[in-house]
C-alpha cells in the first residue's frame, strides 16, 4: 500500500508519519510535496501537523490554496481514505471538507503534553483495530486547537455520530477539565459524512512505538492499512 504525505512549506511533522508509515507499519509512503498533483498509485493520504505557510494569517488558511489541495479534495469525494493531523486537521476544515473552525485555546497557551481521548465509534476505517469507549493516551502540541461549530453544525455533527474522539479524563469520563483545549463537546477527532475523511488534533504518529512513551497511536494507522486491505488496495 502507498501512502501519501503532503508536505507544506512550515510543515514538521511529516518525517515521523514517513517513519510510522514505512518503519512501523512496513507500507510504502510517498511524499506528496504541496505542488504536486500527481496522485498515481497512491491508496490514502496524511495532512501532518506544523506550521503550514507559517500559520500567517489564520492556520491552515493559505494551505487550502497549495494546488494540491483541489486534488486532495478529488480524491476525497472519490472516497479516498484522508488523516489529517493537528494543522492537518486544521487545513480540512478550511478546505471544507470538515465542519466547523479551529480558535485559540481556551486558556489562550500553546498545550504540549499527553491527554487521553476516547474512542466514540470502532465501525470507521480509522477504528477498526480499536474498541468503543477505549481510552487512548496520545500526545497533543498545538496554540489553536479548540474546535468550534455552532449549535446547528454541532447537531448535525453528533446526529450523523461523526465525532470519532473526545478529550476525556483516564477513566473515560468527559468531563471540562480533561477538555484542555475548550474544544465544542469535547470533540478531539472528526469525521466527514462519507467517514472517509478524519482530523484529529491529537498525534498518533508520536504514539506508535514504545519507545515514545505509548503505542497508543499505532492502531489508528493500522485500522486505516486494515480498510484498504478490504477495499482492495
Amino acid at each position: 500500500m502507498n501512502v501519501g504525505v503532503v508536505v507544506f512549506p512550515g510543515s514538521n511533522c511529516d518525517r515521523d508519519s514517513l517513519w510510522v508509515i514505512r518503519e512501523v507499519l512496513d507500507a510504502n509512503p510517498k511524499v506528496l510535496w504541496h505542488k504536486d498533483t500527481d496522485f498515481s498509485n497512491v491508496d490514502m493520504v496524511i495532512l501532518p501537523g506544523g506550521f503550514s505557510y507559517g500559520d500567517y494569517l489564520r492556520t491552515g488558511a493559505i494551505a487550502r490554496f497549495s494546488p494540491v489541495m483541489s486534488r486532495i479534495i478529488d480524491f476525497a469525494n472519490q472516497g479516498g481514505l484522508i488523516l489529517g493531523i493537528c494543522n492537518g486537521f486544521q487545513v480540512l476544515l478550511e478546505c471544507g471538507l470538515l465542519d466547523g473552525a479551529m480558535i485559540v485555546n481556551k486558556k489562550l497557551r500553546f498545550l504540549c503534553r499527553d491527554v487521553y481521548i476516547r474512542v466514540e465509534r470502532e465501525d470507521t476505517p480509522f477504528s477498526s483495530r480499536l474498541e468503543k469507549g477505549q481510552i487512548l493516551r496520545i500526545p497533543i502540541a498545538h496554540f489553536e486547537g479548540n474546535y468550534f461549530a455552532g449549535d446547528s453544525v454541532l447537531k448535525r455533527i453528533e446526529d450523523e455520530k461523526r465525532v470519532l474522539f473526545r478529550y476525556c479524563d483516564r477513566d473515560g469520563n468527559i468531563t471540562e477539565k480533561a477538555n484542555l483545549n475548550g474544544s465544542s463537546n469535547s470533540i478531539a477527532g472528526l469525521l466527514n459524512d462519507r467517514g472517509n475523511v478524519l482530523g484529529m488534533m491529537p498525534h498518533p504518529e508520536r504514539a506508535s512505538e514504545s519507545i515514545l512513551g505509548s503505542t497508543d497511536g499505532v492502531n489508528i494507522f493500522r485500522s486505516a492499512m486494515y480498510s484498504l486491505k478490504k477495499m482492495g488496495s
